[in-house]
C-alpha cells in the first residue's frame, strides 16, 4: 500500500462511545483462528471424500493459513492505540503509560504461557505480550519508525513463515501426532518447546502491529464513514493481492497440482505468507466498509460481543481443541477428517457468539479481559474512570 496511506495524524484521539468496526473485526477474526487451528488436531486429512477434503484445504489455505494471524496482530497494534489515546484523554503521563504497558505484556505472557502449556501448542498471547515488553515505545513512535519497522521486519517474518510451510508442503505433520495420553504427560511436554516458539514467533507479529498502529492513529476503524474512500482502496487493494499471491500455494494445498523443485516450494510459500499480510489488513478494512454501513441489529450485536471478548473465546477455543480431539478426553482426533475439523470450527464459532451475546446480555465482560484487567491496573491509577476506552 502507498506509504503515505497511514502516515497522518500523529495520534488517535480518544473516543467516547466504543467503536463497532474493531469489535465485528476482532469477532470476524475469531473464525479465521479457529479455521487455521482446528485441522491441526486431526490425525487423517484424508478420511472423509476426497473432493470435500481436498476444498477445505484450499478454503484454509487461501483465507485462514498466515492471514488471520495478521489480521488478529493488526487489531493488537490497533488497540494499543486505543488505550493510549484513552490514558492520555485522562492526562495520564507517557511514563505511567509505558509502565502499564509493560505490566500488560508481563501478564499476556504469563497467559500465553498458561494458554500453550494447559490447553495446545498454539499461541498468539504470549507473543503479543513478548512483543510489547519489548518495543513498547512504538506505540507512539514517529510515523517514519513504524514504517521502516514494518518493513524491515517483513523480511525475516516472511521467510520464517515460508521456512514453516514448505517444511508442511514435504511433510504436513499435525499436533495429533503428539498428543499425549494423559493430561500429566501433556502438561510437561509443553514446557520445553514453549519459550523457543514463543521467541521465534515474535518477529512474526511486528509489520502487522505497525499497521495496526498506524491505521489507529487515523481512526480507520473507529470512525470508518470518514475513510470510506481508503477503507475500499485498502480493502480491494490487500484482498486482490492476497488473492493472485496466495491462489498458487492453495491449489497446492488442494492437491490440484505440486511443487517441482525447491525453488518452486519456496516461491509459492513466499508469495503466500507475504501477501497474507495484505490480505489480513485488507479484511479489517472490508469489516470497517461493512460496518460503516450498518444500523444495529442482533446478529451485528452478537458478533460485536464476541469481539469485545475476543480473548476470552481464543481461549475458549483452546479448550474445545482439548476436550473434543485429545486421547484423554473425548480423543476425536482419529475419528474426523479435514472437512469436519473446519466444520466443527464453524461450529464452535457459532456457538462463541452465542455465548458472548449472553454475556452482553448480563453484563459480563469476559472471564480473560476480567482477569487481565484487574492484573494490570492492579496497584495502579490510570484505571480510574477507564469506562469506555479499555484494553482489549
Amino acid at each position: 500500500m502507498p506509504k503515505d496511506v497511514l502516515s497522518r495524524s500523529p495520534a488517535a484521539a480518544p473516543s467516547s462511545d466504543r467503536s463497532l468496526a474493531p469489535d465485528l473485526a476482532r469477532g470476524v477474526m475469531l473464525l479465521l483462528i479457529a479455521l487455521s487451528h482446528a485441522p491441526a488436531f486431526v490425525g487423517d486429512w484424508n478420511t472423509g471424500p476426497a473432493w470435500l477434503d481436498a476444498t477445505a484445504k484450499f478454503v484454509k489455505s487461501l483465507v485462514a493459513d498466515n492471514q488471520a494471524r495478521n489480521m488478529f496482530v493488526f487489531l493488537f497494534g490497533y488497540g494499543l492505540v486505543q488505550l493510549l489515546a484513552g490514558q492520555q484523554a485522562r492526562g495520564t503521563g507517557w511514563p505511567a503509560v509505558k509502565s502499564l504497558l509493560r505490566r500488560r505484556a508481563w501478564w499476556l505472557i504469563v497467559i500465553g504461557f498458561c494458554n500453550a502449556v494447559v490447553f495446545v501448542p498454539i499461541d498468539i498471547v504470549a507473543v503479543y505480550g513478548l512483543t510489547l515488553l519489548v518495543l513498547a515505545p512504538i506505540v507512539r513512535a514517529r510515523a517514519s519508525v513504524l514504517w521502516w519497522t514494518g518493513g524491515l521486519t517483513l523480511v525475516p517474518a516472511t521467510l520464517l513463515l515460508a521456512w514453516q510451510s514448505v517444511v508442511a508442503q514435504a511433510d504436513p505433520s499435525t499436533i495429533a501426532e503428539i498428543m499425549e495420553p494423559t493430561f500429566a504427560a501433556h502438561l510437561l511436554a509443553g514446557l520445553p518447546v514453549w519459550p523457543a516458539n514463543t521467541v521465534v514467533s515474535t518477529v512474526m507479529v511486528v509489520p502487522a502491529m505497525a499497521m495496526g498502529i498506524l491505521a489507529a492513529r487515523r481512526r480507520l476503524l473507529d470512525e470508518p464513514e470518514r475513510h470510506l474512500p481508503l477503507l475500499r482502496r485498502l480493502a480491494a487493494a490487500g484482498l486482490t493481492v492476497a488473492l493472485l499471491g496466495r491462489l498458487p500455494a492453495a491449489a497446492m494445498a488442494a492437491g490440484l497440482w505440486s511443487a517441482d523443485s525447491a525453488a518452486v516450494s519456496w516461491t509459492v510459500a513466499v508469495a503466500h505468507d507475504l501477501t497474507g499480510y495484505a490480505g489480513g489488513i485488507g479484511l479489517a478494512a472490508a469489516v470497517g466498509l461493512v460496518a460503516a454501513g450498518l444500523r444495529g441489529g442482533r446478529l451485528t450485536t452478537a458478533l460485536a460481543a464476541l469481539g469485545r471478548r475476543s480473548l476470552t473465546f481464543y481461549l475458549f477455543q483452546a479448550l474445545v481443541w482439548v476436550v473434543l480431539f485429545y486421547p484423554f478426553t473425548l480423543g476425536w482426533h482419529d475419528d474426523l477428517g479435514y472437512a469436519a475439523a473446519l466444520g466443527i470450527a464453524v461450529a464452535v464459532w457459532v456457538v462463541s457468539i452465542v455465548l458472548a451475546d449472553g454475556m452482553r446480555a448480563v453484563g459480563h465482560r469476559g472471564l480473560a479481559e476480567i482477569l487481565l484487567r484487574r492484573l494490570t491496573y492492579r496497584s495502579s491509577t490510570a484505571n480510574r474512570g477507564d469506562a469506555e476506552v479499555k484494553p482489549r
